[in-house]
């Protein structure tokens, strides 16, 4: 009689792709841009092919969603949504139309894969942003942003890239996640094992 380590059923696996199957739901009908019971079941078809046919690596540790901040996280995303997808369409009929984009590059504070690619999705989703680069080794992350007016509003749009972020951990990352963000921007956390600048 061999002592084998139990293998995790479908069960487990189901509910550690529930959170991946919701998000892709829910990206899905924000792409579609409608609400219709079509967009919801062909975005849950989609959803299951994609997680069945090109299965993703396990994620470490998994996602661990604090309702609190998931609320605080949602609400700031859907009223950037709002607002952005406003501040862009004046900005294109407007008489003088788009100034100035710009490329920025802004340091992070986390290298969590589940959580880069969350930060990710809600900016690119935003209007007026797109993520254009991303680096796990240097946690740092390339935007291409519509309009800029000044330096200033550069070094306004790397905050709200950052508020995101910390967003983000708080709704999702760990403790150990959520404690690196005291870090300053790049800085790496001794109690990971990795050095630090």
């Amino acid at each position: 009689m061999t002592d084998e380590a139990p293998t995790p059923g479908s069960g487990h696996q189901l509910r550690h792709q529930l959170p991946l199957l919701v998000w892709l739901v829910l990206v899905w009908n924000l792409l579609w841009g409608t609400w219709s019971w079509a967009n919801l079941l062909s975005g849950i078809l989609v959803a299951l092919a994609v997680t069945v046919l090109l299965p993703l690596p396990p994620v470490v540790g998994g996602a661990r969603v604090r309702p609190l901040a998931l609320v605080r996280f949602l609400g700031h995303f859907v009223f950037d949504l709002i607002w952005s997808g406003a501040l862009v369409a004046w900005q294109t009929v407007r008489p003088q139309g788009i100034d100035q984009s710009a490329i920025i590059t802004v340091q992070l504070r986390t290298d969590s894969d589940l959580l880069l690619t969350i930060l990710t999705e809600s900016l690119t989703l935003v209007p007026g942003s797109m993520v254009i680069d991303l680096d796990r080794e240097r946690r740092t992350i390339a935007l291409h942003i519509l309009h800029v007016a000044d330096g200033s509003d550069v070094e306004r749009q790397r905050a709200s890239v950052l508020a995101e972020e910390e967003r983000v951990v708080r709704a999702f990352g760990s403790p150990d996640e959520i404690a690196a963000l005291d870090l300053a921007p790049g800085e790496r956390s001794q109690g990971t094992g990795r050095r630090t600048p």
